[in-house]
C-alpha cells in the first residue's frame, strides 16, 4: 500500500442530522453507515463488545464538556453564547412540538437550565429536579386536556388549520391557547385513524392511550436521565454535527455498522415532533418508489395487513423500530409534504437489500443536432463515492473505465451528474477529480492546531519547513486515462461533502461549468467518533474543515452554481445554513499550484462563456413546460406557509395512495429518471452550447 492509501483512509459524507431532538439513525447498508461519518486522516475504531448502558452522572458531565472542547475544531472553551445555545437546545429536546410548555415556563426554565451548565462545571445538577417536576406537571396537564377534548362532545371541524412548521409556531401563552393547539393536533391525528378504517370510538381511545404513554415517558425520564439530555444539548450547541452518543445510541450505531444490506434506504431524523426523511440512499427501497423526497414528514407507519400507527410526537427510536423489519416484508409510510399540491399520501416500501448496482457509476448518451452536425454527449450518473474494500468496487475505477468507453464512443463532451450524490470516500473523490484535472491539489483539511494537509494527485512541490502544511499525493495518473474535453457538473442542494469537494475543485481550476440549484449543501466540516471511558458511550465531534484549491471552504455556502436551474423542491430548509449554529466559512492560502506551474491541458472556463451559457439556459427554461410546472409547484408550496387545513387534508386522503403499490423495479427507476430528466436534459443543452461556442480542448 502506498503512502497515499495509508494516510487517506477517511470518509467525506453529509453526516446524520437531527436539528431539534433525538439522535438520528440511518437505514443504511453495511459499510454505508461508515460513509455517513467522515473520519479524516484518522479512523477511531469503535469497541465491538456489547455496551452496558450506564447513566451519565453529574460528576462526569464537566469532564465530558471539557473533552468536547479539547477535541473540537473551533469551540475551545465554554462561552456565554454556548451556554445560551445549550439552553435553547435543551428546551427543544424537552418540548420539540411546543405542546408541553407555556411561554411563561420558558422564563422560569432558562435560568434553571443555564444554572445546570454553569453549575455542572462544579458537578452540581440539582436544578434538573425542578425541571423534571415542571415537565411531569405539564405532561399530566396535557393528558387531562386531551381526555376532555375527546369527551362525548368531540366533533370534527373541517375549517381547522394547523401550522406544521413548529419553528414558526409560538408557545401557548394560556391554557386556552394550549387547549386550542392540542385540539387542532388531535383532529388531524383522529382523521389519520379514520382514514385507516378505525372507527371513531377506537380512534379516540388510541389517542388517549397515546398521551398516557407520553406522560409515562416523561415520568420515567428522571433527573438523572436529564443529565444525558443536557450533554446532548451542550454538544449540539457547538455545531450541528457534534453530538453526545449515549451508550444505547452508540450500540445502535454499532448494530448499523454490522447489519447486512437490508432496510428501506433512508436517513431519518427527529425534527420538532416529526420523523423527517433527510436522505434517500441510492438503490434503497425508499428511493426506488420514486415518490419520496428529502424533508418529507412521516406521520404514520403501517405493517403489512395492519392498521397505521400515528407517529407524530413519537420518540425517533420507537418509529425506527416500527419501520425496521425482515427482508421481503412491506411497510407503509404515511407522508405529509408541503412541497407540492398533494399534502398527504401513502408509500409502501419493500424491505430489502440495498441494490449496490444502483449506486454504481453509469453512463448514458445524448444526441444533439446543431447546424447540420450531430453531437454525442456522455452523461455520467454518480450517486456516491463508493469503494474502500480491497478488490471491491471503486467509483474512481468505474469512472475511469467509463471515460475510456466515452472516448471510444468519440463523445463531444461529458456531464458529470452529482445532483443526488451525498458524498462518500474522500480518497475516491480525490482520485476521481484527478481524471479530469491530472496533477494538482484537490482538497485540504485543516485541524484545530492549524495544521493543513493537502490531498493531491501526482507529484507535489516540497513544503517549506515553516509552513504548517503537509501534502499527501496519490500516484501520477496515466495521461491516457485523463479526459480533458468539455465538462459540465450537475449539482443540487443534496450534493454534499465529497461531491462538493469534486465540484469545487473543478470549478476552482476553471475546468468545468457547474450547473445546479443555487448552491450545494454546504457541509465543509470533518467529524470523528471518539469512544468515552466509564462505558458512557461516545462523542461525535467536529475536528476540522475542508478547503478547496482556491483557498475557500465549502462550509455553509457550498459550491455556487455557475448556471442556476430551478429547484425541484423548496430549498430554504435544505443545507448547512438551515441548521442550528453552523460554523462560519474560513479561508486558507490557495494551493492550486502545489504540483508546479504547468499549463492546463484543457481550455479554462471563463466568465464571458458562463454569462453566455446562463443567458441561453434562462431563455430555454422560460419556455419549457416541465420547468414551468416545477416553478409553479414551488410557488404554490411557498404560498401555503406550512398551514394545512383539515378539509384539504381530508380531500387529499381520498385521492392519495401515491400510485401503484406494486410497481416493478423498472417502473420505479423510470419515475426517478422522470424527476431528474429536466435537469439532466438542460445540463446537456448547456454542454452543447459550450461546445458549439468553441469551448473545446486546445
Amino acid at each position: 500500500m502506498n503512502v497515499y492509501n495509508k494516510r487517506v483512509k477517511n470518509i467525506s459524507k453529509n453526516t446524520i442530522r437531527n436539528n431539534h431532538g433525538n439522535y438520528t439513525t440511518a437505514f443504511a447498508p453495511k459499510g454505508r453507515f461508515c460513509v455517513l461519518l467522515p473520519l479524516i486522516l484518522m479512523m477511531i475504531l469503535l469497541v465491538s463488545c456489547t455496551v452496558v448502558a450506564k447513566d451519565l452522572n453529574c460528576s462526569r458531565l464537566p469532564q465530558l464538556m471539557e473533552a468536547f472542547h479539547e477535541n473540537h475544531y473551533a469551540m475551545k472553551s465554554i462561552t456565554p453564547e454556548i451556554k445560551i445555545h445549550a439552553v435553547d437546545q435543551m428546551i427543544k429536546r424537552l418540548d420539540p412540538s411546543k405542546t408541553l410548555l407555556y411561554e411563561s415556563d420558558l422564563e422560569n426554565l432558562k435560568p434553571l437550565l443555564l444554572d445546570v451548565f454553569v453549575s455542572a462545571e462544579k458537578g452540581n445538577c440539582t436544578s434538573l429536579q425542578l425541571v423534571y417536576d415542571l415537565l411531569v406537571a405539564r405532561a399530566r396537564e396535557n393528558e387531562a386536556i386531551v381526555k376532555k377534548i375527546l369527551g362525548p362532545d368531540f366533533r370534527s371541524d373541517n375549517k381547522v388549520a394547523l401550522n406544521t412548521n413548529v419553528d414558526k409556531r409560538p408557545y401557548p401563552k394560556t391554557m386556552a391557547e394550549k387547549q386550542e393547539l392540542l385540539k387542532k393536533i388531535i383532529q388531524f391525528q383522529i382523521e389519520n385513524s379514520l382514514h385507516a378504517g378505525i372507527d371513531l370510538a377506537t380512534a379516540k381511545k388510541k389517542q388517549i392511550h397515546r398521551y398516557e404513554l407520553q406522560t409515562m415517558r416523561v415520568v420515567e425520564q428522571n433527573p438523572v436521565q436529564l443529565i444525558a439530555t443536557s450533554a446532548e444539548a451542550f454538544a449540539r450547541a457547538l455545531d450541528p454535527h457534534t453530538s453526545y452518543l449515549t451508550p444505547k445510541n452508540l450500540e445502535d450505531l454499532q448494530i448499523q455498522m454490522k447489519l447486512s444490506l437490508e432496510g428501506i434506504g433512508a436517513v431519518l431524523s427527529s425534527d420538532t415532533g416529526f420523523t423527517v426523511i433527510e436522505e434517500l440512499i441510492p438503490g434503497g427501497g425508499a428511493e426506488k418508489t420514486g415518490l419520496l423526497k428529502p424533508k418529507d414528514k412521516i406521520i404514520a407507519v403501517a405493517q403489512e395487513r395492519e392498521m397505521p400507527v400515528d407517529v407524530i410526537d413519537m420518540d425517533l427510536r420507537d418509529v425506527i423500530s416500527m419501520i425496521r423489519g425482515k427482508k421481503g416484508t412491506r411497510v407503509t409510510l404515511t407522508i405529509l409534504r408541503q412541497a407540492d399540491r398533494q399534502d398527504r399520501f401513502n408509500v409502501t416500501i419493500m424491505r430489502d437489500q440495498i441494490d449496490v448496482k444502483e449506486q454504481e457509476a453509469k453512463i448514458t448518451y445524448e444526441i444533439r443536432n446543431v447546424g447540420g452536425r450531430q453531437y454525442r454527449f456522455g452523461v455520467i450518473d454518480l450517486p456516491s463515492f463508493y469503494g474502500g474494500e480491497k478488490g471491491g468496487k471503486s467509483s474512481y475505477e468505474d469512472v475511469k473505465k467509463i471515460l475510456a468507453e466515452a472516448r471510444r464512443q468519440q463523445v463531444d463532451g461529458i456531464v458529470l451528474n452529482l445532483s443526488r450524490n451525498g458524498g462518500g470516500l474522500l480518497e475516491e473523490a480525490v482520485r476521481l477529480a484527478g481524471l479530469f484535472i491530472g496533477k494538482g491539489g484537490i482538497v485540504a483539511v485543516k485541524d484545530s492546531r492549524g495544521q493543513v494537509t493537502i490531498l493531491a494527485n501526482g507529484s507535489a512541490a516540497p513544503v517549506k519547513e515553516y509552513d504548517k502544511r503537509s501534502i499527501v499525493a496519490a500516484p501520477v495518473e496515466d495521461s491516457r486515462a485523463l479526459y480533458m474535453g468539455p465538462l459540465v457538473v450537475l449539482t443540487s442542494r443534496l450534493s454534499a461533502s465529497a461531491s462538493e469537494i469534486v465540484a469545487g475543485a473543478l470549478q476552482d481550476y476553471r475546468r468545468a461549468v457547474i450547473v445546479g440549484s443555487d448552491h450545494t449543501f454546504g457541509k465543509g466540516s470533518v467529524q470523528s467518533i471518539i469512544p468515552l471511558p466509564w462505558e458512557l458511550g461516545a462523542m461525535k465531534v467536529t475536528t476540522g474543515l475542508y478547503f478547496l484549491p482556491g483557498g475557500k471552504s465549502t462550509q455553509k455556502t457550498g459550491v455556487i452554481a455557475d448556471v442556476r436551474l430551478p429547484g425541484w423542491f423548496l430549498l430554504e430548509d435544505i443545507g448547512e445554513a438551515a441548521l442550528d449554529y453552523p460554523l462560519p466559512a474560513q479561508a486558507i492560502v490557495p494551493f492550486l499550484g502545489v504540483w508546479g506551474n504547468a499549463a492546463p491541458q484543457w481550455k479554462p472556463v471563463d466568465k464571458p462563456l458562463i454569462a453566455t451559457l446562463m443567458s441561453k439556459s434562462q431563455s430555454r427554461i422560460a419556455t419549457d413546460a416541465k420547468f414551468a410546472k416545477i416553478i409553479k409547484d414551488n410557488k404554490e408550496a411557498a404560498g401555503k406557509k406550512d398551514i394545512i387545513q383539515l378539509d384539504d387534508f381530508r380531500k387529499t386522503m381520498k385521492k392519495e395512495n401515491g400510485g401503484k403499490e406494486n410497481e416493478t423495479p423498472s417502473e420505479q427507476r423510470q419515475k426517478i429518471r422522470e424527476q431528474y430528466a429536466p435537469f439532466v436534459n438542460e445540463s446537456v443543452n448547456i454542454l452543447r452550447d459550450m461546445v458549439t461556442l468553441g469551448a473545446v480542448t486546445p
